[in-house]
C-alpha cells in the first residue's frame, strides 16, 4: 500500500487559476490540473492508494469555507482524506479546533510563509497546543518556500524552538524537516518526537543525505509525501523505492506510519 501524506487540490471552479498563479510564482510545472479528479487520475496511474490533501487558510475569513470544503471532500472520496486549515490570526483557536474535530477532519495544515507568521510565534504555539487537545495531526511547511523564499518563516531553528515550547505529539514537518535546510535539520531535529515527510525533494537533496536523515531520525517517523501536483507521484515512489532501505523500513514509510497517525486499522 502507498499513502501520499502531502498533496494539494483546489475546488474545480478555482483550480485552473490557482495552479497557473502558483506555477508562475514558483516556476514549477504542475503534474495535475489541481482538481481532486486530477489527483485521483495521478494516483491510479502512479500506484498510490490514498492521498492526504492539505489546504491552506491564507486569511482568517477563509476558515469556514476551507474546512467545509475539506469535510465535503472526505465525504465524497474514499481515496482522499482532507485535513482542515487554520490561520494564526483566527480568534478563539481552541473553539476553532473543536469545530475542525467535529467535522470529522483528522488534522490541520499551517503554512508560515503563506500566513506570514514565524513558526515560533505564540500564535502557532497556541495552535499546536489546541490541536493536541483535540488529538489532531498538524502538518507544517518547513524550511524555505520556493515561491516565497525570503524571509524564511519556518526555519529549522524556529521549528526546533516551537517543538521545545510545546512538545507536540502529532506534528509533521514537511519537506524532510526543512526544505533546503537539511543540514540544519540533521543538527537540530534528528530524534525529536516529530514526523518528517518526503514531499518535494526532487533533485534538491541527494540520495546520500536523504538516506542519512531517514536512518538518523528513524524510518518509523518518516512519511511518504510528494506535494503533488508540484512533484510527480510516480517519480517520488520510484525514488524512495530505489533507496537501499529494508522491506520493513519501506513499508513503514510508504504506509505504516501514515496509517498509525491517521488511525487507519488494517482490515
Amino acid at each position: 500500500m502507498v499513502i501520499d501524506f502531502h498533496t494539494h487540490t483546489f475546488p474545480d471552479k478555482i483550480a485552473q487559476a490557482s495552479i497557473e498563479s502558483l506555477s508562475k510564482c514558483s516556476g514549477i510545472r504542475p503534474h495535475t490540473d489541481g482538481t481532486a479528479a486530477g489527483l485521483e487520475q495521478s494516483m491510479e496511474e502512479d500506484g498510490v492508494d490514498l492521498s492526504v490533501v492539505l489546504p491552506v487558510v491564507t486569511k482568517p475569513s477563509q476558515f469556514e469555507t476551507v474546512n467545509r470544503v475539506a469535510a465535503k471532500l472526505c465525504e465524497e472520496k474514499e481515496d482522499l482524506i482532507s485535513f482542515g486549515g487554520i490561520h494564526p490570526d483566527c480568534p478563539d483557536v481552541k473553539r476553532k479546533m473543536r469545530e475542525i474535530k467535529s467535522l470529522g477532519l483528522r488534522g490541520v495544515k499551517i503554512h508560515p510563509a503563506y500566513q506570514e507568521v514565524y513558526m515560533d510565534d505564540i500564535r502557532y504555539l497556541r495552535i499546536l497546543e489546541a490541536a493536541a487537545e483535540q488529538d489532531l495531526v498538524v502538518v507544517v511547511h518547513a524550511g524555505v518556500d520556493i515561491g516565497l523564499p525570503d524571509p524564511v518563516y519556518a526555519s529549522v531553528s524556529r521549528i526546533a524552538a516551537a517543538i521545545r515550547a510545546t512538545a507536540p505529539e502529532k506534528l509533521v514537518l514537511a519537506h524532510l524537516g526543512g526544505w533546503k535546510e537539511w543540514d540544519a535539520a540533521e543538527e537540530l531535529l534528528m530524534g525529536e518526537n516529530v514526523y518528517l515527510d518526503t514531499a518535494f525533494l526532487e533533485d534538491y537533496i541527494d540520495d546520500e543525505q536523504l538516506l542519512r536523515i531517514i536512518r538518523k531520525h528513524g524510518a518509523e517517523k518518516i512519511l511518504f509525501g510528494t506535494d503533488c501536483p508540484w512533484s510527480g507521484q510516480r517519480e517520488s515512489v520510484e525514488r524512495l523505492g530505489r533507496l537501499p532501505l529494508s522491506k520493513t523500513e519501506k513499508s513503514l514509510i510508504f504506509a505504516g506510519n501514515a496509517k498509525k497517525l491517521l488511525g487507519i486499522k488494517d482490515e
